[in-house]
């Protein structure tokens, strides 16, 4: 399904799980990343919840023009899906970029939430990331999304993944390129992070109830930034994977499923 946003943009969305349930989960995507991200959650959460997945504008099956979005333009697209949908009220998980997105709509719209999850996060950047960041944009320059794959894998997937895929490598190259084509596109995204200003001072507002899930072998985001997201937010829960990487909706899918599970269940 799609809806328009308010600059008229086609975004892409589906509802699945059970559509009886008072309760709505919504699950936002990493930066290369759609709604086929989920697969391996999702039979966890069907049968008890509705779930609400979409594309950022840039991503998967959402337009592809326009100009770059940041990160409370892809919050109030979100609120656009619900408010289409007549849902008032949400659990929301992000990952990684979609964790950024789920940081800012906790901000702006609160009245939405029932409880929030953030994946593999973080509120600053470091020059550690910054250089990897930098690593990507070149990469996608000279080669695009190709190349920029090849070098992004390293630091998102952990040295147990290499060992034993859920998906394999190669499939899970050839899955990718389909959906990430437009390197003009990813350049969009990556700009929403490459602009964002630091944003711990910010979650100081945020009074949801909050799950913060962070692999503990993540090169890309090392766990003492998610800590950092911790400490920001008050009286919220923090939980290290041992082992786990950055893509935690393909690592350890059962452990995280399972802790978010017992979030949302818990008063």
């Amino acid at each position: 399904m799609f809806c328009k946003t308010h600059d008229n943009l086609n975004l892409y969305y589906e509802i699945q799980g059970n559509s009886n349930t008072a309760e709505t989960v919504v699950f936002l995507n990493g930066l290369t990343q759609s709604t086929l991200a989920w697969a391996f959650v999702l039979p966890y959460f069907k049968d008890k919840y509705k779930i609400v997945l979409l594309d950022f504008i840039f991503q998967g099956q959402s337009a592809k023009t326009g100009e770059w979005r940041n990160f409370d333009q892809h919050a109030a697209d979100v609120k656009t899906v619900l408010d289409k949908e007549n849902i008032k009220k949400i659990h929301l998980v992000g990952l990684s970029y979609g964790s950024l997105v789920a940081q800012h709509f906790a901000v702006l719209y609160p009245n939405y939430l029932n409880k929030l999850i953030l994946l593999s996060t973080f509120a600053h950047k470091t020059p550690y990331y910054e250089a990897i960041e930098l690593s990507w944009w070149r990469s996608l320059e000279i080669g695009g999304y190709n190349l920029m794959l090849d070098i992004m894998l390293p630091s998102v997937l952990s040295e147990n993944y290499f060992k034993n895929p859920l998906i394999p490598i190669n499939a899970m190259k050839e899955a990718r390129k389909g959906v990430n084509e437009n390197s003009e596109a990813i350049f969009k995204l990556m700009q929403a992070t490459k602009e964002r200003e630091d944003y711990r001072t910010e979650l100081e507002k945020i009074s949801t109830p909050t799950l913060i899930i962070q692999g503990e072998k993540d090169l890309l985001l090392p766990v003492h930034l998610a800590n950092d997201v911790h400490l920001h937010i008050t009286h919220s829960k923090f939980i290290v994977i041992a082992n786990a990487g950055h893509t935690l909706n393909l690592e350890y899918v059962n452990e995280v499923s399972k802790d978010i599970l017992e979030f949302l269940t818990t008063l």
